[in-house]
């Protein structure tokens, strides 16, 4: 059976750019892989470089190169910023995040997408009654296809809301929670979630090779296998369970599979196992 795809729609409704929602300059801290995808996503969707400030220690050539569009590349003074985006890692935070204070005027709004690390650090840090956002995106953001969850602190208005979700909606779709212990469940789920659907991948190359298929011939079809099903996914209207069922006969291979990938101990039972293990090490990360 085919899957129902989605309808096009008659009419495509295009995000605002980001210098029409942008009230003043914008300062990302940390240009690593997922800060660069940020920066990507913000320039495709209309930033101005001359509203940019980045502040990164080794910073890519792509990075340097906004310098001659008008972008500050590690300045020494950064002024006040409408939005600070901190994209470091979690174990320099103590360090990078104090400096960030002379940026952070009355309107700023201060948005974390760094693991582990809750409101309450970064409110400890910062200038008192400041608004921040923490969220946790996941990879696909690289290539705009990622998910992003978010929580706002109590200063957060509801235009600096709408602020963080243009910001994080240039990497993919973004979803909020109000409570913010359910970021490390987030974190299990979405944030590590690539991980698992690699080792998908990775596992059924493996034993497509144990099953007698050449190595590159293996690997392609468990890639194409993945990525074809997870693009069935995202365009049917069908929910997963539906669309496994649709592929699995009575009695046939896919039925001979599922028997053993949905017994006791199965792949059910692992991956609760894994999500639960995640979430745990989220929340000793966080203190």
């Amino acid at each position: 059976m085919i899957a129902r795809m989605k309808k096009p729609a008659r009419k495509t409704v295009q995000p605002p750019k980001l210098s029409t929602v942008l009230p003043g300059p914008l300062l990302l801290l940390g240009a690593g892989k997922m800060g660069q995808a940020m920066l990507d996503g913000w320039l495709a969707r209309g930033l101005d470089p001359r509203k940019l400030a980045v502040i990164e220690p080794q910073p890519a050539k792509s990075i340097k190169a906004l310098a001659k569009r008008g972008a500050k590349i590690n300045p020494k003074s950064p002024a006040d910023a409408a939005a600070v985006v901190i994209a470091v890692k979690p174990q320099t935070a103590p360090d990078a995040v104090p400096p960030l204070a002379a940026s952070v005027g009355k309107g700023t709004l201060v948005l974390s997408i760094m693991a582990g690390r809750t409101l309450r650090f970064l409110e400890e840090r910062l200038p008192a009654g400041t608004a921040i956002v923490r969220a946790m995106p996941n990879t696909p953001a690289a290539v705009a296809r990622g998910i992003t969850v978010a929580c706002a602190n109590a200063h957060v208005t509801a235009r600096q809301r709408k602020l963080a979700t243009n910001l994080l909606a240039a990497i993919g779709k973004v979803e909020w929670v109000d409570d913010e212990g359910l970021i490390d469940a987030v974190t299990a789920v979405s944030g590590s979630g690539p991980a698992y659907v690699f080792l998908l991948a990775e596992a059924m190359t493996k034993a497509g090779i144990a099953a007698g298929l050449p190595d590159a011939l293996a690997a392609r079809l468990a890639r194409e296998t993945v990525a074809g099903s997870g693009e069935l996914l995202h365009r049917s209207e069908l929910d997963a369970a539906t669309l496994r069922q649709n592929v699995t006969s009575p009695g046939g291979t896919t039925a001979a599979a599922l028997a053993v990938l949905m017994g006791q101990n199965g792949f059910d039972t692992l991956l609760a196992e894994a999500v639960a293990a995640a979430a745990r090490r989220s929340r000793e990360l966080a203190g």
